[in-house]
């Protein structure tokens, strides 16, 4: 199993960025988290200094978003799509795209990924991808 440290994610989006605006050649997975920071220009600036990137704090206590793991977060949820895991994610995904569009459709299922992680940390259990997908299509309707 891949278990990237913070330090290396933020390193993947930093460069990932850093190509993307180069117009150096993108991975697949660079191409898919460029697409995503491109949609959230807020993070350019962060994603510009990586030394400053990984030095940051991004505590709950500081008040501020941490880009890194929003940006993880679409790309899981991208994978997640591609791959239909937990299964009827792809078709869940689809509906509420239908109903708000891609970027919005991605926020409202971060929410539902958020709270399934929470509840299996909080209760020391595997998550549940039932439940997960439940929550999607519930916004969907």
């Amino acid at each position: 199993m891949f278990t990237p440290s913070s330090n290396d994610v933020r390193r993947f989006f930093c460069e990932a960025f850093r190509k993307q605006r180069a117009g150096d050649i993108l991975s697949p997975m660079d191409a898919i988290a460029a697409d995503w920071i491109t949609q959230h220009p807020e993070y350019h600036e962060v994603l510009s200094d990586a030394d400053s990137a990984i030095a940051r704090d991004y505590s709950v206590e500081g008040g501020q978003a941490n880009p890194f793991l929003h940006l993880s977060m679409h790309l899981s949820i991208a994978e997640q799509v591609s791959i239909d895991q937990p299964p009827g994610i792809r078709a869940a995904c689809a509906a509420l795209t239908l109903r708000l569009g891609p970027h919005e459709a991605h926020h409202q299922i971060m929410e539902c990924l958020g709270e399934m992680i929470w509840k299996s940390q909080r209760d020391g259990v595997q998550p549940d991808g039932v439940a997960y997908v439940d929550c999607v299509r519930k916004r969907a309707s």
